[in-house]
């Protein structure tokens, strides 16, 4: 009877302990914190390459497109007004997540072309900024970008569209919205349905809000010119309660600068300029950072702003900074956070 207890005692302790195991195996898969600042990883665990980005919501996935960079950075000695440190472009990289933290490898949905008739896609181009939309009219998954020649001269936008987040695009070619020139630049798409494309234009002097066409491929002709030199470019734009925010950042090349952003009861009215909402140490840098897109949690109150830390002399390995995003009244906060839990 003694050793019969001391055997079921042994398999308790031992079914314990597996259940222990199993419990903290399940706790680490289901962790839900984001770690600001350093390279991730996907679930395969190879580096996470989507910079400049932007997330689309669909059917309880989260979709993040970003600029594949490759994985050599050179300066472009020609052009000497700035420095201009290039990686040669991949193509546009797709990730998906269930919970914002643990990301799925879901191919390059638009590559680069090194043998193609379309130079807008060669990897000696600029392919910069792509957010994706999508259509409930169409069915369509539209995508825009910055295209570019390697110096910066050319400043247009380039769309493609795919039947599933996850692609293949289809490229559409490239033109300057409304006639303007386009370089960073940004989607929104309003509760009724209307999209917008907002970019620097004027050369980074202004940026331009412009309504979208139907199936969200072309601009309309309905536009306004806001920020009028004011010197903004990497546009964030989301919605609350009501009104409209826009985040961006001066232009200062690939270092960092002091964040900004504006408030307008309409995408095509007035905006007016708030100051810096960055809080804590280097906010006045915008914590080495730059903004890409801000992003509302499904069916909740609440928002992330999404950041890149630019390694200019080696690209690739720049780092992702995604941090909370709070209102004092009516007064935008984003607080450094090296940790953020969902």
């Amino acid at each position: 009877m003694g050793n019969n207890r001391k055997l079921r005692l042994l398999g308790l302790g031992v079914f314990a302990v597996c259940m222990l195991w199993s419990c903290t195996k399940r706790q680490a898969a289901m962790t839900t914190e984001i770690v600001s600042d350093e390279l991730w990883k996907d679930v395969d665990g190879q580096l996470i390459n989507a910079h400049g980005g932007g997330i689309l919501h669909y059917k309880g996935r989260y979709y993040w497109y970003g600029e594949c960079k490759g994985d050599s950075t050179y300066r472009l000695e020609r052009v000497k007004s700035w420095e201009c440190w290039r990686a040669d472009a991949k193509g546009v990289s797709c990730y998906s997540s269930a919970d914002l933290v643990h990301w799925k490898f879901e191919g390059i949905v638009l590559p680069s072309v090194p043998q193609d008739s379309l130079p807008d896609l060669h990897p000696s181009q600029i392919m910069e900024r792509p957010k994706v939309l999508y259509n409930e009219k169409t069915g369509k998954f539209v995508l825009w970008l910055h295209i570019d020649s390697p110096d910066y001269e050319k400043g247009m936008a380039g769309v493609a569209v795919a039947d599933k987040p996850t692609g293949p695009f289809v490229y559409r070619g490239s033109f300057k919205p409304n006639g303007f020139d386009c370089r960073d630049q940004t989607l929104f798409k309003d509760t009724d349905g209307r999209a917008y494309h907002i970019c620097a234009t004027d050369w980074n002097e202004t940026l331009l809000v412009s309504l979208l066409t139907d199936d969200y491929t072309g601009t309309t002709g309905v536009y306004k010119r806001i920020l009028v030199h004011e010197k903004r470019e990497a546009p964030a734009v989301f919605k609350r309660k009501g009104k409209y925010y826009l985040l961006s950042s001066g232009c200062t090349g690939w270092d960092p600068n002091e964040a900004s952003y504006a408030v307008a009861d309409s995408l095509l009215g007035t905006w007016v300029a708030q100051g810096n909402p960055c809080s804590g140490p280097n906010a006045k840098k915008t914590f080495y950072a730059q903004s890409t897109f801000v992003l509302q949690l499904e069916g909740e109150d609440r928002y992330i702003a999404l950041f890149d830390r630019w390694n200019k002399k080696n690209l690739i390995h720049s780092t992702y900074i995604w941090l909370p995003v709070s209102f004092e009244k009516e007064k935008l906060v984003i607080t450094w956070k090296k940790r953020m839990m969902l």
